[in-house]
C-alpha cells in the first residue's frame, strides 16, 4: 500500500484577475478550490495514474471538511488527525504576475503529533509513504527523522519530498527517493547547482548518504536521475507553463507509480517527468491521458560515467 502525509494541508483558492491593482478594488473572475499540500497532491496524481492509496497528516475545521470530501470524491482513502484549529487556506492569485498568500496552520500538540507518528509505525514491510511538504512550526523539527526510524525498522519504503532544511535532517537515513530541485541540491551542500554535471556530482553523495533513487528537477535543463552508477538526463517536452504549482508532487507520484506497475527505474523517471510537465502545463493536477500523451516526447539518455 501507499500512503502520503501531509503535515500542513490547505484549501488552494485559485482567483483569476485580469489586472490587480494593489490598494483598490478588485473583481476576480474564474475561481476554483483544491485539496492542497504537497502529499495531498501527490495522492491525487497517484489515483488518477491507477495507483490506490491513503492520505495521512492533520485536518480540522470546515476547511478540512471539504478536503476529506474531495478526497472522497476522488476516491482516495484518508486517516488524518483531528486539529483543534481549521486547516489553512492558500490563495492564488493569477494575475500579470501569480501571487501566492499561503495561511497559517493550526497548532499541533504533542499527543496529536504522536498519534500520527503511530500510524507510521504501524505501516506494513514493502509498504510506501511519501513525507511530503515542510514541518510546521508547532510540529517537532526531527518529525521526518523519526518517520525515517520507523520505515527503516518496519521495511517501509520512505519517500522524502520536503524542503532543504527538512531533508539536512533526514541526509543519512536510508530513504526510497529523494527529490530536490536544484536549488534545494545547492542549499543542501552549500553551493549552487548550475550544470547537468554539478547535479550528478551532489545527487551522487545523496545516494552514497541513504537515498536508494535521486531525481533533481533542473528547470530548462530538465530532470537528473541518480542510483548507483546510473546517471540518466531527461529532456522535458515543449509547452506553455501555466502551473508551477504541484508539478514536482507529480513528478514524485508519476516515478511512484511507475514503480508500484512493475516498471524499471529508467521507465519510472520518464513518466515522472511527462506527470511534473503535463501538471505544469495545466491549470489543476494532471490526469492520465495528459500523462501518457507526453511520454513519447520525453527522452532520456544515459550520461557517460567519464564526465564525472
Amino acid at each position: 500500500m501507499i500512503y502520503t502525509c501531509t503535515l500542513n494541508p490547505s484549501v488552494d483558492y485559485i482567483i483569476h484577475v485580469e489586472r490587480f491593482e494593489q490598494g483598490g478594488l478588485n473583481r476576480g473572475k474564474d475561481t476554483a478550490y483544491y485539496p492542497g499540500g504537497k502529499g495531498i497532491n501527490v495522492s491525487r496524481v497517484l489515483q488518477r495514474l491507477g495507483q490506490q492509496n491513503t492520505a495521512l497528516g492533520f485536518l480540522g475545521g470546515f476547511t478540512g471538511d471539504f478536503i476529506k470530501k474531495e478526497l472522497d470524491k476522488a476516491q482516495i482513502t484518508h486517516d488524518f488527525i483531528e486539529t483543534d484549529g481549521p486547516t489553512r487556506v492558500n490563495m492564488k492569485l493569477k494575475s500579470e504576475e501569480e501571487t501566492e498568500i499561503n495561511g497559517p496552520g493550526p497548532a499541533i500538540s504533542a499527543e496529536q503529533e504522536q498519534k500520527l507518528l503511530q500510524k507510521i509505525a504501524n505501516l506494513k514491510k514493502g509498504d510506501y509513504l511519501v513525507a511530503a511538504g515542510s514541518v510546521p512550526s508547532t510540529v517537532s523539527s526531527d518529525f521526518y527523522v523519526k518517520a525515517a526510524e520507523f520505515c527503516r525498522n518496519n521495511e517501509v519504503n520512505m519517500i522524502a519530498d520536503t524542503s532543504s532544511y527538512a531533508l539536512k535532517k533526514i541526509v543519512g537515513q536510508e530513504v526510497f527517493l529523494v527529490k530536490p530541485n536544484h536549488h534545494e541540491l545547492g542549499e543542501l551542500f552549500d553551493t549552487t547547482i548550475t550544470t547537468v554535471e554539478d547535479a550528478v556530482h551532489f545527487g551522487s553523495k545523496l545516494h552514497e548518504q541513504g537515498a536508494k533513487h535521486v531525481i533533481i528537477s533542473m528547470g530548462g535543463q530538465g530532470a537528473v536521475y541518480v542510483s548507483g552508477d546510473t546517471y540518466l538526463q531527461a529532456h522535458v517536452p515543449a509547452g506553455e507553463v501555466r502551473n508551477t504549482v504541484g508539478s514536482g508532487d507529480s513528478m514524485v507520484a508519476g516515478f511512484l507509480a511507475s514503480i508500484a506497475a512493475g516498471n524499471k527505474p529508467e521507465q519510472a523517471f520518464q513518466t515522472a517527468v511527462a506527470a511534473g510537465s503535463a501538471t505544469a502545463f495545466q491549470d489543476d493536477l494532471c490526469n492520465k491521458t495528459d500523462v501518457d500523451g507526453l511520454l513519447p516526447q520525453v527522452t532520456v539518455h544515459s550520461l557517460d560515467k567519464g564526465r564525472f
